[in-house]
């Protein structure tokens, strides 16, 4: 007798095999609820409520916002915990509930009920630390997914602006690690504290410069130093010395004040750089090289501690040609995380880009993205921006070549963004003669022609050509 084959199941002879609906995931990803631990919320609030002296300013000192809460209600409580212990009033149930109802939000929370389940849920405050880092991790996966999911959408509606919408998707990210919203702006109350931090200081520095010096003297009176969130243009013809000045002042805040600094130069090699700072450092004229002289041993001894400097300091100097906007914000804020940098500068503006579809066919408007670009990397960084840049023909049809600012090279937003504009001038460059060049020989001025926050001027300097170096002048500054 012959063995029957087994009968295929179908759909049609097999109901087991029969499916229902499928979902998809994008609808099981939408029904989930976004990470949360109440428990660890309520414990919170409750250790606050039971020994508020201890707990308000302990949750203060480890950075707990009411944007850490989950639930509303438990946001809401904590803004009013928060106000009354500002306020030096008693942080008590009975005063807390009163005022939850003065502010007709007392059943938004649940009620009295509510309150008392809140105020008793702690037996023992001995896990507050443990439970606030929870609170903090699931705000933290709560901002991974809210980016995560505006990047997805992004990614399908501007599918043209590539560069940008990574700059911004990695800025939120580097915000998230940082643990602050990007999108949160600060109280007056934090910056009050900050302004008065700052005056302080200023105060018990016997009226120092409150920013980072310069090395140069005069100029740090005026602009008070270079300060964080600020763009400090410096403009000049070609061959003013433009490179020399702001490697004098890197000089300065990275082996002087022995700060972390970063050096994009879209011109130069990072060799070439080193170079000129290597023998500026060690006043050696590298003219002296080409012409043949063999350096004496005072002079080899100053270039070997020249150089064992700057191997020693934290430095950073990144040659990439023709840099995007969206590359060098990615790359400081990246070091800002590792090295913790304190200062940046770029030599020079025109010869960056930006990859943005607007600034393909103008480059007004190209020249515009970069620098607004720069100025909110300052701020979003804290930390000051020194960036080159080219001025125009203008200053060759003037009698003595004097710059202006009408002179910046490509559009007007360079001096709308800066808060500082510097033009760089050599007398001697314009001189009519020999015998006037020869006169004027070394003479140079920095003509602070915009300072947002402080006074305009002239500031005198002294060029030594065969150092490459820009030095304080004996001159009193020009008022402007």
């Amino acid at each position: 007798m012959a063995t029957q084959a087994p009968k295929k199941f179908t759909p049609k002879n097999g109901p087991e095999l029969q499916k229902g609906p499928q979902r998809s995931d994008e609808e099981d990803f939408a029904q989930r609820s976004l990470p949360n631990a109440l428990g660890p919320e309520k414990s919170l609030l409750s250790s606050m409520l039971q020994d508020p002296s201890e707990y308000v300013m302990r949750s203060e000192e480890l950075g707990l916002t009411p944007e850490h809460f989950y639930h509303p209600s438990h946001q809401t409580l904590y803004r009013v915990i928060k106000d009354l212990s500002d306020g030096s009033t008693a942080v008590e149930l009975v005063s807390l509930t009163q005022i939850l109802m003065d502010r007709g939000v007392l059943e938004s929370i649940g009620g009295p009920s509510a309150l008392t389940e809140i105020y008793t849920y702690a037996p023992t405050a001995a896990h507050f630390d443990h439970h606030l880092t929870i609170v903090k991790d699931k705000y933290i996966l709560r901002n991974i997914i809210s980016s995560c999911t505006e990047a997805i959408t992004r990614s399908f509606e501007d599918q043209e602006e590539v560069a940008g919408l990574l700059d911004e998707v990695e800025q939120k990210i580097f915000a998230i690690r940082e643990g602050a919203d990007i999108e949160q702006a600060p109280t007056v109350k934090e910056d009050v504290r900050k302004v008065i931090e700052s005056f302080e200081k200023f105060l018990a520095g016997g009226g120092a410069p409150m920013g980072l010096k310069s090395g140069y003297t005069q100029l740090d009176t005026m602009c008070n130093g270079l300060k964080a969130g600020e763009m400090f243009v410096i403009a000049a013809r070609p061959s003013m010395g433009k490179t020399s000045f702001v490697m004098n002042i890197l000089e300065h805040v990275c082996l002087d004040a022995n700060l972390p600094s970063m050096f994009f130069s879209c011109e130069m090699t990072s060799e070439q750089i080193v170079q000129r700072l290597l023998f500026a450092r060690a006043r050696y004229a590298i003219t002296n090289l080409r012409n043949g002289f063999i350096p004496t041993k005072a002079e080899l001894v100053k270039i070997k501690n020249a150089a064992t400097e700057i191997a020693d300091s934290k430095l950073f100097i990144d040659d990439t040609a023709g840099i995007s906007i969206s590359e060098l914000r990615a790359k400081a804020r990246r070091k800002k995380k590792e090295e913790d940098i304190q200062i940046i500068a770029i030599d020079y503006l025109q010869l960056m880009r930006s990859t943005s579809k607007q600034a393909q066919n103008s480059r007004e408007r190209e020249i515009a993205e970069i620098s607004s670009g720069l100025k909110a990397l300052a701020k979003e960084l804290s930390i000051p921006v020194i960036v080159l840049a080219q001025l125009n023909r203008g200053p060759e049809s003037r009698t003595g070549g004097s710059p202006r600012m009408s002179d910046l090279r490509e559009s007007g937003s360079i001096e709308q963004d800066a808060d500082m504009v510097g033009l760089l001038f050599r007398t001697a460059y314009y001189a009519d003669s020999q015998e006037e060049r020869d006169e004027k020989d070394g003479e140079a001025e920095l003509n602070l022609a915009k300072n947002r926050n402080g006074p305009t001027g002239s500031i005198p300097l002294t060029f030594i050509k065969e150092l490459m170096r820009f030095e304080n002048s004996s001159k009193e500054m020009e008022p402007g």
